[in-house]
């Protein structure tokens, strides 16, 4: 047997805000939501699933027209068609959302207690209650009814657990409590990361199923578990999201011009394109690090973000929401160093880089010293050799990574 646990669907959310950007894929971004389940609905039908468990957040509160209800139907009906029953809790954010009358095959369970539906052909026993009101403080799975011997039994719970941060307290719980309920499985919903916080019994956050801002990044999706006589063989996170939201974090250390700033933008796009697996990408870039390009930078930012958005449409299908550089002038981090003994080495390490005849003959006797080199300072790819080039950006480097390691532990001031 198998069954799919999904939670935070939060269809048609509105994701405000929007309109402010130039450029925004708004239909793509508002269509999201939508796209997720129906790839959710599809994995259900194609891996055969006995049932599909909603923790919650369905809706993301009232719908602004009937639409959202009548597509959800439309899905619904698909599995119903398939042969697959669906079991529904509701969440804080869909505790007061209108509800269609729901296809068959689609249960709601109580909001007044604790319900239990019995699935005599499949030997399961769901429990369950949904949220009454949104604002829901009390913990719900105190009253939750006893396993039923001799049946498979999943707890479906809306939940923050023993809390989450940037989640609000709803319905917070012990994973201790719910491990003495005993059930074979608890499907949670309310976070909006993934994390399983306990196997045997499991107690599983699937994450939401789709991100909606920049603060969701990453893979997207729901769980898909497998039971075998009676006992979970798996339960494997499957990515459904249609949009990736990602991060992207550019080391411009070694960049000499603005456009090798710009072109370390668009290769880390593109590695985020190829990761996204012809989805859509909504990215934030995040510029950092001492750079010869900070002063044109600096002077000019909206032109450079402007270059910058230009080429991720070369890396593929990529919307830039948000660019920040945060470069300095490696000049700063030079003068950090002091004129002690480390800013004196570093820099006669800058001037003997200048002259080829100079790092040949560092070279010779700098390998084996490499060897005793702190972590942070070997930067060498898979350890490997040290040349001319590697030399030169091992020493532009410097004042970046011995900086912190000079003061760790130390006030900074």
């Amino acid at each position: 047997m198998k069954f799919f646990h999904a939670a935070d669907i939060h269809l048609d959310s509105p994701l405000r805000g929007l309109d402010r950007y130039d450029g925004a894929p708004v239909d793509k971004l508002r269509g999201a939501t939508r796209r997720a389940l129906e790839n959710l609905v599809a994995q259900c039908i194609e891996e055969k699933v006995a049932f599909l468990l909603i923790a919650g957040d369905l809706y993301d509160g009232d719908w602004t027209d009937y639409n959202t209800g009548l597509f959800f139907a439309k899905q619904m009906s698909r599995l119903r068609e398939a042969g697959i029953r669906v079991f529904i809790v509701r969440g804080n954010h869909d505790a007061r959302s209108k509800i269609l009358r729901l296809p068959e095959g689609v249960r709601e369970l109580s909001a007044k207690k604790p319900e239990t539906i019995v699935l005599e052909d499949l030997g399961v026993a769901v429990h369950g209650r949904s949220y009454e009101k949104a604002d829901t403080t009390e913990d719900l799975s105190v009253a939750y009814p006893a396993p039923r011997e001799g049946y498979f039994n999943v707890g479906l719970l809306h939940t923050c657990a023993s809390g989450r941060e940037g989640h609000q307290s709803y319905a917070p719980c012990s994973v201790s409590d719910l491990v003495a309920r005993r059930y074979d499985y608890w499907a949670l919903g309310h976070v909006h990361a993934r994390e399983v916080l306990h196997e045997s019994p499991w107690i599983v956050f699937p994450g939401n199923l789709q991100g909606r801002h920049a603060r969701e990044t990453g893979k997207k999706g729901a769980t898909l578990v497998t039971v075998d006589e009676g006992r979970i063989v798996g339960a494997e996170p499957r990515t459904l999201d249609a949009l990736r939201w990602v991060r992207c974090a550019v080391d411009a250390r070694m960049a000499s011009s603005v456009d090798d700033v710009i072109e370390l933008c668009r290769e880390a796009l593109a590695r985020e394109a190829d990761a996204a697996e012809e989805r859509i990408v909504a990215a934030r870039i995040e510029v950092t690090g001492a750079t010869r390009a900070h002063g044109a930078l600096s002077r000019e930012p909206e032109k450079y973000r402007s270059e910058v958005r230009s080429a991720a449409s070369d890396a593929g299908e990529i919307w830039v929401e948000k660019i920040s550089f945060r470069t300095r002038n490696p000049l700063d981090a030079e003068a950090s160093l002091g004129d002690e003994a480390v800013g004196g080495l570093y820099r006669q390490l800058r001037t003997l880089c200048e002259d080829d005849a100079e790092i040949d003959r560092l070279l010779s006797g700098l390998e084996p010293l490499r060897k005793k080199l702190p972590a942070e300072l070997d930067h060498l790819e898979g350890g490997g050799k040290l040349d001319r080039t590697a030399l030169r950006q091992l020493v532009r480097e410097l004042p970046d990574t011995l900086l912190p390691l000079l003061f760790a532990g130390e006030d900074a001031s």
